[in-house]
């Protein structure tokens, strides 16, 4: 029994081990922490001064309150138990992702650009209808024509 237990710790160190495991575990790690960083960007930097600009509203606070009970703020809503669509927070999250979004797409952009690109090879076209052949065939799948030997 031990011996089972012990290949198995093995088998899950070598797979722990492998380099896109690793890396893996890193991006997300450092994904999470991103994403603090973009909430705190766009809950304390960003949307004060658009809601200052939009007559000094608090999109975190915007709510519709969906009892007939009336209440002053989305805390005391969620304190009474009062159901609401809290669309503030909604649209909050909406910038969170459009930021992170953009963020991932630039930084796969610059990535790819450093990265050579692989040579994709010519497609084999046949001689007489000219659609693409697969390597090595002596008839064409389309037009049936028997093909040229270095074809």
């Amino acid at each position: 029994m031990w011996n089972v237990v012990r290949g198995i710790l093995e088998e899950f160190k070598t797979f722990v081990m492998r380099g896109n495991v690793l890396d893996m575990a890193v991006g997300i790690i450092i994904g999470a922490a991103f994403g603090k960083i973009v909430t705190s960007f766009v809950n304390d930097v960003l949307m004060p001064p658009i809601g200052m600009l939009l007559g000094r509203v608090d999109f975190s606070d915007l709510f519709i309150n969906l009892s007939s009970q009336p209440v002053a703020s989305l805390a005391e809503a969620k304190a009474q138990g009062i159901p609401v669509i809290a669309y503030g927070a909604f649209l909050n999250n909406i910038i969170d992702f459009l930021i992170v979004a953009a963020a991932v797409f630039i930084l796969v952009r610059k990535v790819n650009r450093l990265v050579p690109k692989k040579k994709e090879k010519a497609p084999h076209l046949c001689p007489f209808c000219k659609e693409e052949i697969p390597d090595g065939a002596t008839r064409c799948p389309h037009c049936t024509s028997e093909l040229p030997a270095d074809s």
